[in-house]
């Protein structure tokens, strides 16, 4: 972790998790999504920010000395260019905790996206490629990339995936989904530790952290600064073009729409913003701050595109996490939002 002459005054003790493969690591991780570039998908091309392919090598070895294990990526990322950009970065870290995503398959060199193919041996080639790219024989998680799957297609892909970590291929599997429903009934798995969803101060899941508190579970929150939204960057005269997914109309879009900020959550931010920012905190280090607050099982992956951006973050878990009273107030403002 950086020293306190690199960070902020250290108030609190830094948070740490102990993982479900038995190491303590900071709690927070590294998202990769906007590294890996654009990928074609039958709707046509989406990218999400921009980075190039060496700040992105940077970046991500720039948040391993700063004392960040978790990094999380997909084969869905860039058509498989995140993890290519992963293992070349983390090439000599054997202490990194990798995270990757099935259930999508693209070429790398076209970035073009395969039809789904979610049969076992559909499953068993995207996992194989994943560590083919990332250059590991086993990886720490595999989480299948469907937010929304009838259990009876689920439940197969995990039964391959337990028949894979018995070969030693991953330590553990879980689903990056926003229905508890559906984690719910195939928690009982052997290997399912892990649950990805979107979790931050506007999307508080408070049925989905019950869940994970109750299964002993762990909760890697997607989106913690809402797509950029906590950021404090995109006001109501941004806009977003080209090929930026925050640019298209996509149902699951929340934050923005057709590139402009969702004037709700925009209402909503100038009022919680003097909460985020209080005791000197940057706005994405008290929207991470509520993430560590919200659970002691969740663990922030914020993603990136500049080196400033990496730094800022990972000094959230040397300043703790909200005071009790803001976390309540802020609980109280967006419910009656």
């Amino acid at each position: 972790m950086p020293s306190k002459e690199d960070t902020l005054t250290q108030t609190h003790p830094v948070e740490t998790i102990r993982l479900w493969n038995g190491a303590v690591v900071p709690r927070i991780g590294l998202g990769t999504w906007a590294a890996g570039g654009m990928m074609i998908w039958p709707s046509g091309p989406s990218s999400y920010g921009s980075v190039s392919r060496d700040d992105a090598i940077a970046g991500i070895r720039l948040a391993h000395d700063l004392g960040v294990r978790i990094f999380d990526t997909a084969a869905a990322y860039g058509a498989g260019n995140a993890e290519l950009i992963l293992g070349e970065a983390l090439k000599d870290k054997d202490d990194a905790v990798i995270v990757t995503k099935c259930g999508y398959i693209g070429d790398p060199v076209t970035r073009v996206m395969e039809p789904d193919d979610l049969s076992p041996a559909g499953i068993r080639r995207g996992v194989e490629g994943s560590l083919t790219r990332l250059g590991r024989s086993s990886v720490d998680a595999v989480i299948l990339h469907h937010n929304e799957l009838a259990l009876d297609l689920a439940r197969p892909i995990f039964d391959t995936l337990e028949a894979m970590r018995a070969e030693g291929l991953m330590t553990c599997y879980g689903w990056s989904s926003d229905h508890p429903r559906l984690v719910s009934a195939v928690a009982d798995y052997p290997g399912f530790k892990v649950v990805e969803h979107d979790l931050n101060v506007f999307d508080t899941a408070p049925e989905m952290l019950a869940l994970v508190e109750a299964r002993g579970l762990y909760s890697l929150a997607r989106m913690p600064l809402a797509m950029g939204l906590l950021s404090g960057k995109y006001g109501r005269k941004a806009t977003l073009t080209g090929t930026d997914v925050r640019a298209s109309s996509v149902p699951w879009l929340k934050y923005f729409k057709a590139g402009a900020a969702n004037e709700d959550y925009l209402a909503i931010l100038e009022k919680i913003a003097p909460l985020l920012t209080a005791d000197d905190r940057s706005m994405p280090q008290g929207a991470l701050a509520w993430v560590l607050g919200a659970s002691e099982r969740t663990i922030p992956i914020p993603g990136f595109t500049s080196a400033a951006q990496i730094h800022d973050n990972v000094e959230a878990v040397w300043q703790g996490r909200l005071p009790a009273d803001a976390m309540a107030r802020l609980t109280e403002i967006v419910a009656g939002a």
